[in-house]
């Protein structure tokens, strides 16, 4: 997924088209996947262009 979709709140619907077309893929080809059926990867929870940095205090 774009930064821009999981921003604007897109994510489950991108996420969910994935997931159809997945299942329409193990259903026309199960012998393709061994172990399972296919699943689109983790939906992110953040969008970062650039992710701020840490900063660590050094203890004395």
């Amino acid at each position: 997924m774009t930064p821009d979709q999981v921003h604007y709140g897109q994510a489950d619907e991108v996420y969910a088209a994935r997931q159809k077309i997945l299942d329409r893929a193990f259903q026309a080809n199960p012998e393709r996947f061994v172990k399972k059926p296919p699943e689109p990867p983790f939906k992110p929870i953040a969008a970062w262009i650039k992710p701020a940095i840490q900063r660590f205090q050094i203890q004395a």
